[in-house]
């Protein structure tokens, strides 16, 4: 069963310029870097979220993939230089966790 990993921050708006660009180093570090995850990010105009949001996701084998993931965020040098900087700008974190559905193989 594969598992994705939604992490949804809410920034401040008035910061929107300068979250998106230490946002951009981030998906620079993931493209440059075999080791970490390449998540999808959206950023939502309606629905749910408020529009001051970005959500990042990325599909894992499993749930102890997924947490792994977090945990080399975490304990990566350059992504911790960079959350540093961001955090400031961030106003709320949400990380959920969603089990992928096929039903191809299950009829």
């Amino acid at each position: 069963m594969s598992v994705i990993m939604r992490i949804i921050q809410q920034f401040d708006p008035c910061h929107e310029e300068s979250f998106m660009a230490l946002e951009k180093q981030f998906e620079a570090l993931e493209k440059s870097r075999p080791d970490l995850p390449k998540g999808k990010r959206m950023q939502p105009f309606s629905g749910r979220e408020p529009v001051n949001s970005l959500i990042w996701q990325a599909e894992f084998a499993d749930i102890e993939s997924a947490h792994k993931a977090l945990e080399l965020f975490k304990e990566d040098e350059t992504h911790e230089s960079l959350f540093v900087l961001q955090a400031p700008f961030i106003k709320q974190v949400r990380i959920e966790f969603y089990k992928g559905l096929d039903f191809s193989s299950t009829f």
